[in-house]
C-alpha cells in the first residue's frame, strides 16, 4: 500500500534560502517512489507558483516545478486567502495549482501518512 505525503511550502521561493525548492524535490522523489503526493502553498510560499516570476540567476523555475509535478499526479493548492491578503490576482497563478482553504489543508491533514513543512 503507497503511502501519502502532504508537503506544506511557507518558505518564500527566492528568499535567500532553498527551502522551497527542496520541498518540490521532495515531492518528486515520494511521487517516483510510489507515494500519493499532495503540496500545499501558504504564506510566502504561495509566490512558488505565480505565473511569470522570473527566477533570480542560477535558481530553478519552482513554477515550473511545480507545474510539472501537477502533470505526473501531485495535486497541489495555494492558500486562497494568503493570496487575497497579499494582493496577488488568482490570474496570475499558474493553471494546474489551484485554490485552497484552511479546510482542504486540514482535510489533507488528517489523511496523510507523514506531514511536513518547508
Amino acid at each position: 500500500m503507497a503511502k501519502s505525503l502532504l508537503i506544506i511550502i511557507s518558505s518564500a521561493p527566492y528568499g535567500g534560502s532553498d527551502a522551497a525548492w527542496n520541498a518540490i524535490r521532495l515531492a518528486v522523489t515520494a511521487r517516483e517512489n510510489g507515494s500519493q503526493t499532495r503540496i500545499f502553498l501558504i504564506n510566502a510560499g504561495v509566490d512558488a507558483a505565480r505565473n511569470g516570476l522570473e527566477p533570480p540567476k542560477g535558481y530553478f523555475n519552482l513554477a515550473a516545478m511545480l507545474a510539472e509535478e501537477a502533470a505526473a499526479g501531485a495535486e497541489i493548492r495555494y492558500c486562497k486567502t494568503c493570496i487575497d491578503r497579499c494582493g496577488i490576482g488568482t490570474g496570475e497563478m499558474i493553471e494546474s495549482v489551484r485554490p485552497g482553504s484552511m479546510q482542504i489543508l486540514y482535510d489533507w491533514m488528517m489523511v496523510s501518512d507523514k506531514v511536513v513543512t518547508f
